[in-house]
């Protein structure tokens, strides 16, 4: 894991198309909102999708608070297959000052079961 950025790193790095944002929440929440552009892979799959980072450049993780988001950001990056740069956004979901988008994950991977607590 290459560390962690705030909320204006991760607006200008949306505005220039640089990074990837990987939602980890599940379907459910994503759905209720999301930040524009981000696709949805729930955390419990992660290692089972994570060859689909191989070719990413820069991948930034997102949960509520920024705490499972290191996590999965520490699994992306110990993948073998993946040279690029993964951080985890900080503040998480809750601390996105930019505005959400709503609606079907662009990326939904994880049948969808019960909410999780986030």
């Amino acid at each position: 894991m290459d560390g962690e950025i705030e909320s204006e790193e991760l607006r200008s790095l949306l505005e220039a198309d640089e990074a990837r944002v990987v939602d980890i929440r599940s379907p459910a929440a994503f759905r209720r909102g999301h930040i524009p552009g981000s696709e949805n892979v729930p955390f419990p799959s992660i290692v089972e999708n994570v060859e689909r980072f191989a070719d990413a450049d820069r991948i930034v993780t997102v949960c509520p608070h920024g705490k499972s988001s290191v996590q999965a950001a520490r699994l992306i990056a110990s993948y073998e297959g993946f040279d690029g740069q993964v951080e985890s956004f900080e503040p998480g979901l809750s601390g996105w000052d930019g505005e959400l988008a709503d609606g079907e994950p662009e990326t939904m991977t994880a049948d969808e079961g019960p909410d999780a607590p986030f």
